[in-house]
């Protein structure tokens, strides 16, 4: 980014500062990356407690109308329309070729779907839904709202303080719920891989919600450096690293995804852009997968390093790479060739001139602690 630009903020940026946070540009606004307990710190508060995090940069939307559900099916190979209200799930935009545009969560709710894509995304996002679908449902950016993430295996116990309804809620389920006087959407989800929420809150309201919140003895505030360790740990995907526009569904390993409604065979399948392309690596598989690899050596593989075979011959390259603070080993994300993405292959990564071993190793690295009732 030029430094002419000018970095946007979120409505809890005078509150980042009051709390002493280091802050950063990314994807146009400047945000926490860390505060001065720092990542470590905050990455094992969040493992061991409840973890405030500011996402009021990722974008939020309504889609409005009776269509709404069927219409949002032709530009994600997920099951929309047979979302129950109050139920939601993770999709994403697929291209003409199967690669993905973004990554999103759909919830179901009585008046509307909300939708939430990434921050540097948005804007596109927004395009790509009015101009497919803008003619059969109202697309509603909701510039006006801020988005808490409260994580951890404690975070139950300081919202339930502040609205005991909210224990009612389970993985991938969403309420409205008022918190700190403010009307909210909760939904029960996160990027970390614990037991947590995502709030949807006026921006206006957003500083006394969060300041509340971090009243409660279990919560402290935690930047991106320790989303980005934790969402690692926890096998999950930080678009335009792990997946792209030149990544499919099949190839990034999350056709869990793909409800079988919407595959070949189904009574719903295809008609969304790249459906042949998907469906045919479905039923073929993908010449390249996305997999986990563990370090054997105490040297962190970053993204962008080669991976090769004992030869030297090229096999893919890391997309995420981290030295784990839950695992305290060189974890990391990449690409291999389908042949060599098996469980316990061992293959090298290129770090500085030196050929470092990991080992294909299962996802998640930290196990998934959600709260499905």
């Amino acid at each position: 980014m030029p430094d002419t630009a000018v970095l946007l903020t979120t409505p809890l940026h005078a509150l980042h500062r009051e709390l002493g946070a280091k802050m950063v540009p990314f994807a146009g606004y400047e945000m926490p990356v860390s505060y001065p307990a720092g990542i470590m710190a905050e990455h094992r508060h969040c493992r061991e407690s409840a973890a405030l995090f500011d996402v009021s940069h990722m974008g939020q939307l309504r889609l409005l109308g009776d269509d709404a559900a069927r219409a949002l099916e032709s530009l994600v190979p997920m099951d929309v329309a047979g979302l129950a209200v109050g139920k939601q799930r993770y999709a994403f935009f697929t291209n003409a070729s199967g690669g993905i545009l973004d990554d999103l969560m759909i919830t179901q709710r009585e008046h509307d779907l909300f939708v939430i894509v990434n921050a540097a995304c948005k804007d596109a996002d927004t395009r790509h839904l009015i101009t497919n679908i803008g003619h059969r449902c109202t697309v509603q950016p909701l510039p006006d709202r801020a988005l808490l993430a409260l994580q951890g295996p404690k975070a139950f116990m300081a919202l339930g303080r502040m609205n005991a309804d909210v224990a009612s809620l389970t993985f991938m389920t969403g309420m409205t719920a008022m918190l700190a006087g403010a009307e909210c959407f909760v939904t029960r989800s996160g990027y970390t891989g614990e037991d947590g929420f995502e709030i949807s809150v006026p921006a206006d309201q957003a500083e006394a919600l969060a300041r509340a919140l971090l009243e409660q003895p279990e919560v402290q505030p935690a930047g991106l450096g320790a989303r980005d360790t934790l969402r690692l740990e926890a096998g999950l995907c930080l678009y335009g690293h792990d997946i792209n526009e030149t990544t499919t569904p099949v190839e990034a390993g999350l056709t869990w995804a793909i409800q079988k409604v919407r595959r070949a065979g189904g009574d719903r399948h295809g008609g969304y852009p790249g459906s042949a392309a998907i469906d045919g690596q479905l039923a073929t598989g993908a010449s390249t997968k996305r997999v986990g690899l563990v370090g054997l050596e105490r040297v962190p593989v970053r993204e962008g390093a080669v991976i090769v075979d004992a030869q030297g011959h090229k096999l893919g390259h890391v997309t995420s790479g981290t030295l784990s603070p839950t695992v305290n080993q060189p974890i990391a994300m990449a690409y291999l060739a389908a042949n060599h993405a098996l469980p316990n292959h061992e293959v090298y990564a290129e770090v500085r001139g030196k050929r470092q071993p990991m080992r294909v190793s299962p996802m998640p690295f930290a196990p998934h602690r959600y709260f499905r009732g």
